[in-house]
């Protein structure tokens, strides 16, 4: 069963997130990201108000240029909204410097992206260590242990990327996310490069590391079947919130996302 995103109470608690810091990892609040100006502009966020929730994987879906991925990039500091807030806990990222927007993104929120961005000539321990390393921080050793058992590296730990696959070297990447234990991972289509048996362990990983370690995930895909591994699913359209589906199953994933398509074509006859 789905219900519209955009229902009063929906909006109230997000906008209440403000004074109850805590209660979502991360919080956009009256959100516009706009291109352009006059009769050219372009809302790619219209007046999105949304709370993820902490210990929670959320997958964020739509047609192409409904929003998704500028709503991501918002949330992580890579983009700055044109109006509204952002929130990653109860920080709003517009009071934030460019320096300590780096600062909280390296601190604070791990990638995942469709290229494995590793370095070729560091091996796959160096490569998950790395940010910290640049960073001058010291991780929780213990921490990164664990990390590298539950992503399935511990026999491959010393291994350069060219001697891993692809499946393997997207595990890399899940495990430098984890490895300072941030407040959000920040997916971005993970699978989009890897096959599918190797998606569905990259995507196992990502759904265990909210079961099992804690985290908290928020996923940008296209895919009705890694939608199916989220908590919740959180639909766009035209940049703004449309529905959302709790428990999904990709069949019904599918069938919301026909049924976006549904008036476009009705419109095009």
């Amino acid at each position: 069963m789905s219900a519209p995103l955009s229902a009063p109470d929906e909006t109230e608690d997000a906008t209440n997130s403000i004074t109850r810091p805590g209660r979502y990892a991360a919080c956009a609040v009256h959100a516009v990201r706009a291109y352009g100006t006059g009769d050219t502009e372009v809302r790619a966020l219209d007046d999105v108000t949304i709370g993820f929730p902490r210990g929670r994987f959320t997958a964020v879906m739509g047609p192409s240029g409904s929003g998704k991925s500028t709503l991501l990039h918002c949330l992580a500091g890579l983009d700055t909204p044109t109006g509204g807030q952002v929130f990653l806990g109860d920080t709003d990222l517009g009071t934030l410097s460019d320096k300590q927007l780096t600062r909280l993104r390296r601190d604070r929120i791990g990638f995942v992206f469709q290229a494995f961005n590793l370095l070729p000539t560091l091996t796959a321990g160096e490569n998950v260590t790395l940010p910290a390393a640049l960073a001058g921080t010291r991780l929780d050793q213990e921490w990164v242990d664990r990390v590298v058992v539950s992503v399935g590296l511990a026999d491959r730990i010393g291994h350069r990327p060219s001697e891993l696959s692809g499946g393997q070297q997207q595990r890399v990447a899940v495990a430098r996310a984890l490895a300072a234990r941030p407040e959000l991972i920040l997916a971005d289509e993970p699978t989009g490069n890897l096959d599918s048996r190797s998606g569905a362990e990259v995507l196992g990983l990502l759904r265990d590391a909210v079961d099992s370690l804690g985290q908290t995930v928020l996923m940008v895909t296209h895919d009705p079947g890694a939608a199916g591994y989220a908590d919740t699913v959180v639909f766009l359209a035209d940049g703004r919130i449309a529905d959302r589906m709790d428990a999904p199953t990709p069949q019904a994933v599918l069938d919301r996302l026909k049924a976006f398509e549904r008036p476009a074509r009705t419109a095009s006859r």
